[in-house]
This record gives structure tokens, sequence and C-alpha cells, in this order.
């Protein structure tokens, strides 16, 4: 069964990057992660550090994992 596809608008900072890699790592579902039509897999240090980290990101996935959203909306943006 597959749920509603779920997106959380994020700021990160470079310093972030390594512990949002690894919260989005403990997902046993699919985490993208994109910039206007830049889409990455939030899975891949290399691939988040390569977005525009000064621009709003937007976090992409269908799943639960309680832990993942608390994390994700402490790094929220209003709107």
């Amino acid at each position: 069964m597959i749920g509603n596809v779920i997106k959380k608008h994020i700021m990160l900072k470079p310093t972030q990057v390594e512990d949002f890699v690894k919260e989005a790592t403990k997902c046993d579902f699919d985490v993208d992660i994109y910039y206007n039509r830049y889409v990455v897999d939030a899975k891949s240090i290399l691939g988040v550090f390569g977005l525009d980290l000064t621009k709003t990101l937007t976090v992409e996935y269908q799943g639960n994992n309680q832990q993942f959203e608390q994390y994700l909306n402490g790094l929220a943006i209003a709107g």
C-alpha cells in the first residue's frame, strides 16, 4: 500500500547536510530532495551538497517515519 506523497519545505546549512543524510538513510523508503527541477536522492551526501543550499529545498517522500518527520519539522520554513 502506497501512502500519500509528503512534501516539506526546508532550509539546510552546509553543517546540517551530514545529519540530514543520516536521518534520511534511516527511512526504509525513498526520500528525494530538490530545488526547481534538480532532484537528488536525500540519502546521498554528495547529491545534497550539489544543491543550492541558499535556497528553499523541498523534501518529498512516501512513507512514515516519525523520527524523520520530527527532524524535518526542526528544519521546516514557514510557508
